[in-house]
């Protein structure tokens, strides 16, 4: 559409503005106002985020010299505050770890077996399992601890360290001849704790035959 006039330009945008300008107002504020609102959420999320870096690296501090019950009262405080941040899953490891140092073995068990539950992806929950696994072994658990293995190792990122606790298992069944291949297998799959796993599958006694 054309104007013959200037005059005639005005009338049409005020007219325009008349019909259309509570609309433009509106869309602008609404569109300013998420974008507020987005910039406030992230800035809420980092700020939740520095706050349970800070409670758990506390608990971190604390848990080499306190008592048990105060590592379990650190980490259940940081999990109601923080309950949706990786901090609050890590801290279930701090705890397993305390109880567990502090002689009750079926409170660390139980406590893996939660952060298991409530892993956040897979790789968190074979780390628990690793750790609920071992425990297992050394409680004399063992079809417990074969049950736990099987329900979890499926990550070539974990194979080595599952093989040597497999190795463990083996051993603490008797079965010297599995022990040996699963701790070959897990120094061929270069798992952690290396130098302890070949001193492990050197001092096993003869296979039986």
């Amino acid at each position: 559409m054309s104007y013959e006039t200037d005059e005639e330009k005005v009338e049409a945008i005020k007219k325009w503005w008349k019909e259309n300008g509570l609309s433009v107002v509106a869309g602008t504020v609404l569109g300013l106002g998420a974008i507020s609102g987005w910039q406030a959420w992230i800035d809420y999320q980092q700020r939740v985020a520095g706050e349970a870096s800070s409670a758990f690296e506390q608990l971190l501090s604390s848990a080499p010299t306190e008592k048990s019950e105060v590592i379990v009262k650190q980490a259940a405080a940081l999990t109601d505050d923080f309950g949706s941040t990786t901090y609050a899953k890590l801290s279930g490891l701090v705890t397993a770890k305390a109880l567990y140092q502090a002689g009750d073995a079926a409170a660390a068990m139980t406590a893996l077996q939660a952060v298991i539950a409530d892993a956040p992806d897979p790789a968190f929950a074979s780390i628990a399992a690793l750790r609920l696994a071992r425990i297992q072994v050394a409680e004399n658990q063992f079809d417990a601890a074969a049950a736990t293995i099987a329900a979890h190792d499926h990550s070539p990122a974990f194979a080595g360290e599952f093989a040597a606790v497999r190795g463990d298992l083996a051993a603490g069944r008797g079965d010297f001849a599995a022990a040996r291949a699963a701790y070959e297998q897990a120094l061929a799959q270069d798992c952690g704790l290396a130098p302890l796993v070949r001193l492990k599958r050197d001092n096993l006694p003869p296979a039986r035959s």
